[in-house]
This record gives C-alpha cells, sequence and structure tokens, in this order.
C-alpha cells in the first residue's frame, strides 16, 4: 500500500513553503521569542487565505471536506519553520472533537469561524502539581440553579495572546472512572490570565483561574462525565498530526547539519568527509525517514476502523518525539561549539523538540499506550 503524498498534495505544500520563507521561514518563532506576534498573526491569516484551516472542515460548514493526511503537507511544513502558534490545536484536536461529539448549534457557532481563519483555539488541560491524567484533573465543574459553575486552575495553556477560545477539561464526578468534561469557553475579560515562562521562549504559556465562572450547558461538548474518553478521539489526530510537525522540523534539522557539514572545513578538509559525522548524518536521514512513514500511516489511518489505529498513532508519536531530540542534539555537536549560540537556528530546534516531550503526555507515556493498543 503506498502511503506517499498525491501530487496535488506536494503541489500545495510548494505552496505553503514558499509563503513560509517569504514569512522568513524560522523568524516568525524569534519574533515570538521577542514577545511579538504581529508576523505570527499575519501568516495565520495568509495560511487561511490559502485554505489550510479549512481542510478538514465538512462543506456543510465552508469547509474542504478532506482528510488528515491532506493536512501532512500543512504540519510538515510549519514544523520546517517552526512555526508556533494554534493550528494544531484548533484544527487537529477541537475540529475533531467538535465534529463527532459536538452539537448542530456548537459545529455552526465555531466551524465556519474556524474554516474561515476567524477562531483559533487553545486548549487547557494541565494543572499545578498533576500529570497529564484523569486522576490529575481537579478543576471543579459543578451544577448549581440550572448552571454550571467552574472553579480551579489550569496551567501552561499554549498561546493564550491568540486564542479566541479554550477547550478546557473539567471534573464533574469524583465517584466514575471518568467523571470529567469537556467545556468551550470564549475568551472574555473575566478570565483571570497570567503569563508562564516557556523551555521555549517561542512557545508561550499561561495561566487560568476560574473562580466561580459561570458555564452554560449548551458550551459543554459530549456528554457530561464521559469528556476523558471524548478527549482520546481527538489526542489520535492531534498526535498524528504532531508527529508530522515533527518531521518537518527533523528533516530541517537533517539539511541544517547537511549543507554545514559540506561547507565547514577542518584539518584541510570538509568535515563531511569524516566517517564519525557521515554515520551520524545518515542515522538522522534513516530517523528522518522512519518517522515519515509512521507520521503518514499514523494519519491515514486514524480517518478508518483499523484495528492498528491508537497502536500507529501512538508509535508515530513517541519514535518523533525520541528521534526530534536525538537528531536536534545531533546537530548541535556537528555544529560544534557555534551550535550552542542565538545566531544560527540549532537551539530552536532542541528546544522545541523539548517543549513537545512532555506536551499532553510524555514518551513512556505514549509507548505504554502503544503496548496496551497492542494487548502486551
Amino acid at each position: 500500500m503506498d502511503f506517499s503524498l498525491t501530487e496535488d498534495q506536494e503541489t500545495f505544500r510548494g505552496h505553503i513553503r514558499k509563503v513560509l520563507d517569504k514569512f522568513g521561514g524560522t523568524q516568525v518563532a524569534r519574533d515570538m521569542i521577542g514577545n511579538n506576534p504581529e508576523k505570527l498573526q499575519k501568516l495565520s491569516r495568509t495560511l487561511a487565505e490559502l485554505g489550510c484551516t479549512a481542510i478538514n472542515i465538512p462543506e456543510a460548514y465552508d469547509g474542504l471536506e478532506l482528510e488528515s493526511l491532506d493536512l501532512v503537507p500543512t504540519y510538515e511544513e510549519l514544523g520546517r519553520s517552526l512555526v508556533p502558534g494554534l493550528f494544531m490545536e484548533t484544527n487537529a484536536l477541537v475540529v475533531p472533537i467538535l465534529k463527532k461529539y459536538g452539537t448542530d448549534e456548537q459545529k455552526q457557532n465555531n466551524l465556519p469561524a474556524i474554516a474561515a481563519g476567524e477562531k483559533q483555539i487553545s486548549f487547557a488541560a494541565l494543572e499545578p502539581f498533576n500529570d497529564f491524567s484523569p486522576q490529575g484533573i481537579q478543576c471543579q465543574l459543578e451544577k448549581k440553579d440550572g448552571r454550571y459553575v467552574l472553579n480551579g486552575t489550569k496551567i501552561l495553556v499554549p498561546e493564550v495572546e491568540l486564542a479566541d477560545a479554550f477547550l478546557v477539561v473539567a471534573r464533574t464526578r469524583d465517584d466514575q472512572q471518568d467523571g470529567l468534561t469537556l467545556v468551550l469557553i470564549d475568551k472574555t475579560d473575566e478570565l483571570s490570565i497570567t503569563k508562564q515562562t516557556s523551555f521555549d521562549e517561542a512557545k508561550h504559556v499561561a495561566k487560568l483561574d476560574f473562580s466561580d465562572y459561570m458555564i452554560t450547558e449548551e458550551q459543554i461538548i459530549g456528554e457530561v462525565d464521559k469528556g476523558w474518553d471524548s478527549l482520546q478521539e481527538g489526542l489520535l489526530y492531534f498526535n498524528a498530526a504532531l508527529s508530522s510537525y515533527m518531521v518537518g522540523a527533523m528533516e530541517s534539522v537533517v539539511n541544517m547539519a547537511a549543507e554545514y557539514a559540506n561547507m565547514r572545513e577542518q584539518f584541510g578538509q570538509k568535515i563531511g568527509r569524516f566517517q564519525a559525522i557521515k554515520h551520524s548524518i545518515v542515522d538522522m536521514k534513516v530517523n528522518l525517514e522512519i518517522a515519515r512513514s509512521l507520521s503518514y500511516y499514523a494519519n491515514w489511518v486514524v480517518d478508518t476502523d483499523e484495528v492498528d489505529r491508537e497502536a500507529a498513532v501512538y508509535s508515530a508519536r513517541s519514535y518523533a518525539t525520541e528521534k526530534f531530540i536525538e537528531v536536534a542534539s545531533h546537530n548541535i555537536q556537528i555544529h560544534g561549539g557555534i551550535g550552542f549560540t542565538e545566531e544560527i537556528d540549532c537551539h530552536l530546534y532542541v528546544k522545541r523538540a523539548r517543549y513537545y516531550d512532555q506536551y499532553l503526555g510524555s514518551t513512556p507515556f505514549y509507548q505504554e499506550k502503544v503496548v496496551a493498543s497492542l494487548g502486551w
């Protein structure tokens, strides 16, 4: 079975690459480090004009109604330039959840705006001193007088300044295995938002505090007390997308290492002629192509009912995460001392690799999911 991209998909990739190169590639990430999101906001509008935000939205909601595999070129090119933002959280997490569990009203209120690039949604799950698990969600959503009241704190919420809304995971019952509920909250002045520090300075994060925050029943997505199961469906799409994003970043790193090895001279010859450098770059390239194959299959299988659906997605996520860290680290070694400087991009890829290593579950967390999904 051939999972390579079609000619149309590769052509579309070319258009996206031209746009990102016009915006300066990693300069968008560097601007975010300098707390200057204007270029990212302009890029987001340009990608929406290209149709990127409408790819997996149904035609009934002004979308193109294409498959997850059609989003792969976009994810890879965003990864190649380390573009931050909420594209994956919105289109690869919230959209699949809304399509499967949202009401007609919720879909109509959100999907056309997402397709037009007018709405971006962040994800609020992590809490202070807790892990990413059902037991780690203690933010309380209680029903009072026919309405719901939300109390608690969410941390490390990505790109709050760019978000128009938040998908929040809250606890509604303590005596059930799940007992969690998904809530979609528009960003308003009533929300208490505090900026936090991120290891990857290009990925802005913040803390959200909810104190008797009123929620209507129309804001609840899916069944009450069944939110964790609903979230797992969305995370399959998200992790497939994330694996493609990391593939794009890995490709950029491999090209960077090979280019430097063919330029830098030591002892009268280019360092690319040294066996240790050769082997390192070959290993990087092999890891890249394995990760690419896994990500293509993951993005194809996520839209099917194949028995290995979960195993494929979690394998792609865990392998790509692990190898992205390895490839980015080897790239710094190949560059030597200059690899630690801020003038070149090596450090940006290392930081992004480490950021995603712990994002919505660690690598060991997803490796255990691979094992469980295979029934081992």
